[in-house]
């Protein structure tokens, strides 16, 4: 079976969390903050289990995990496993006002600023960002616009649809809690109580 493999990772806060829900609502599976170690295993089971697309978040929330990286891509490329690493990033600035606005520290700052926390790992990253085959900066894309551009790369090949929902609902039930659009038909007259149209059901013409 043929399987697409796609390693995600990046600088934190660029949004990978964002990246991989949409990854999701595409059919991908996505598996979030795996040990690199795990990588090949995984892989083999997706294959058996006939997962056709395959996403696994790795960053340097993994600590110690996160340094084993580099050496097990080298072993997928070896074992010939067909993988592509995509990797999101964003300038400094709009990495630190997204860690002010949700007042979450960087994994990697320490007792210090969340501008150290970036630099150091940017530094760990840099070999990480050479050898990837997408890269995708989202200093000025919001969530939307992300959902979007992920769709654009990854969702070649996979059959997309507009999924439309319409219901026929009463308002003294109140109006369904997940309805994007409600049109409100009450002003037409209502057929019940038009003695030929009452014996007729929607299916008439």
């Amino acid at each position: 079976m043929s399987q697409e493999v796609l390693i995600l990772t990046g600088m934190s806060g660029a949004g990978r969390s964002t990246v991989a829900h949409a990854l999701e609502d595409l059919g991908w599976y996505v598996v979030d903050n795996l040990p690199p170690t795990l990588l090949a295993d995984l892989i083999k089971q997706g294959i058996e289990s006939e997962i056709k697309s395959l996403a696994v978040v790795v960053d340097v929330r993994g600590g110690k995990f996160f340094d084993e990286l580099a050496s097990s891509l080298t072993e997928l490329k070896k074992s010939g496993a067909n993988f592509r690493v995509a990797f999101l990033d964003a300038s400094d600035q709009a990495l630190v006002q997204r860690f002010e606005s949700t007042r979450r520290p960087h994994p990697l700052q320490g007792k210090g600023r969340i501008v150290d926390g970036i630099a150091a790992e940017r530094e760990k990253l840099q070999d990480l960002l050479a050898q990837s085959d997408v890269v995708i900066d989202t200093s000025n894309l919001n969530v939307h616009q992300l959902e979007k551009r992920t769709a654009e790369i990854f969702a070649q090949g996979m059959a997309q649809s507009l999924r439309i929902n319409v219901l026929s609902f009463g308002y003294k039930y109140g109006i369904p809690v997940d309805a994007d659009l409600v049109l409100d038909c009450r002003f037409i007259p209502n057929p019940h109580w038009i003695p030929e149209l009452r014996p007729l059901t929607g299916l008439d013409d």
